[in-house]
């Protein structure tokens, strides 16, 4: 601080407060809507800007050297309360307005002393100056790629090494701001200021840039789980329809002599023996028409490859599906759950089959449409030992077909999913809306 009255303080606490609270609302996204969250965060301002007034009046040494971090803990208390985002989550991006925090309050002060003589409102413009152009940069090049990081630290760094990297920052942070460093102006301090903040920023940028990759490679590693699911599905389709072709070919085959047949029998006025005949033959032309699953032809199509493929396998299927013809969710997304989950009960029990236990292996399915609601369950037999991690079953027990896949499809309809090993039944359930959230809006 460079002194001055309790109204210069109070202009220099407020223009803080608010600038912490303009780079966190870059960076995170409310828990609650907008109104109530600006009332709340106005409201704690007004209050915590008064005590640290009093606190200056009363003790201004003290208030000097504790107030930034007494203000920032208080209102890292109350951000955790009201992001929407995980408590880790939330942490680190308070680290990180920590750091911005004192790159203007501290960049504030060192212009007003080393250019305008200790000038305070140099101070406080520069400061505001500091702010917007942090806010300005957070908004045009960081702002986008924070959220897509925000996924990838919750998602794919554990808690331990989140804790590091938080604790590193604050120590790097919490030196610069330290109130026991001489504040005198020496270029061993400004050499100092310089170094902690570009060590301090560069653990930033490289943990960005780190995990910013892990996701990536995550990104691209479901995508190509996709291309694999999309390529066992044409597989299952030629399948059928190299079945159909030689179904066909036997069809021809036998319709020269089914004819022959009835050509005999009417040469010889046979006609209960011919009526007869052509009983049989309809009951036969019945029995090899493929069973009709749902009216829903994407639906069908894909509940009939893989149907044939696990009864192919020895596996026993049962079906519990109501659905029509007509369905707001697109096909491809349904294929990406059916076709994932189908999939992957199949490679389940195709693995219980090389275990000597000799256990049966089944899967059943059922999907159901309630009002604007989907429903699906799939159960089927799994190895006992079959693991989840993070709710979510390993590649190893899934054969590597996309669980994320599933998942990503379901949080684009604002829906629910679970998985779980009961005592080696392995059960797959969602609920989701027919449409997606952004359209239900």
């Amino acid at each position: 601080m460079l002194g001055g009255s309790v109204y210069i303080a109070l202009i220099r606490f407020t223009v803080t407060f608010v600038g912490v609270i303009l780079l966190f609302f870059l960076l995170s996204e409310p828990r609650f809507g907008r109104k109530k969250t600006v009332i709340c965060y106005s409201c704690f301002g007004v209050v915590l800007i008064a005590l640290a007034c009093v606190w200056y009046v009363v003790d201004w040494q003290s208030c000097v050297r504790a107030v930034p971090f007494t203000m920032y803990m208080c209102f890292a208390v109350l951000t955790v309360i009201m992001s929407g985002d995980s408590v880790y989550l939330a942490v680190y991006k308070l680290a990180l307005i920590f750091y911005l925090m004192s790159v203007f309050v501290i960049g504030g002060l060192e212009i007003s002393i080393i250019f305008f003589d200790r000038n305070i409102w140099a101070d406080i413009i520069s400061r505001i100056l500091l702010i917007l152009l942090i806010a300005f940069l957070l908004n045009k090049y960081v702002r986008e790629s924070i959220k897509g990081f925000g996924n990838y630290v919750e998602n794919e760094a554990d808690h331990f090494s989140i804790a590091v990297m938080i604790i590193c920052i604050l120590l790097g942070i919490g030196y610069i701001l330290s109130p026991t460093m001489n504040r005198e102006m020496t270029l061993h301090r400004v050499y100092q200021i310089i170094l902690n903040f570009v060590l301090t920023g560069t653990l930033q940028l490289l943990v960005f840039r780190f995990y910013l990759h892990v996701g990536k490679e995550k990104e691209y590693e479901r995508e190509n789980q996709l291309i694999q699911m999309n390529y066992r599905l044409l597989e299952r389709q030629l399948e059928i329809l190299e079945e159909s072709v030689e179904s066909g070919r036997r069809l021809r085959h036998d319709i020269r002599h089914h004819n022959a047949v009835m050509a005999e029998y009417a040469r010889r006025g046979q006609q209960e023996e011919l009526l007869q005949y052509l009983k049989e033959y309809d009951r036969e032309t019945d029995q090899g028409i493929p069973e009709m699953i749902c009216a829903n032809t994407a639906v069908n199509n894909i509940l009939s490859a893989y149907t044939t493929k696990a009864e192919n396998e020895k596996i026993k299927v049962t079906l519990d599906v109501e659905l029509g013809r007509n369905l707001a969710i697109p096909s491809i997304d349904l294929v990406a759950i059916l076709a994932n989950a189908y999939e992957n009960a199949i490679y389940a029990c195709m693995e219980v089959m090389k275990q000597p236990d000799g256990r049966e292996c089944f899967i059943h399915l059922m999907l159901k449409k309630r009002k604007n609601k989907l429903i699906i369950s799939c159960s089927n037999t799994c190895r006992m030992e079959t693991e989840l991690k993070n709710g979510q079953p390993k590649t190893e027990f899934t054969g590597g077909v996309g669980v994320s896949s599933i998942i990503r499809t379901v949080e684009k309809y604002a829906g629910e999913v679970d998985f779980k090993n009961d005592n080696g039944v392995f059960v797959f359930r969602l609920i989701m809306n027919t449409e997606p959230e952004m359209k239900r809006g």
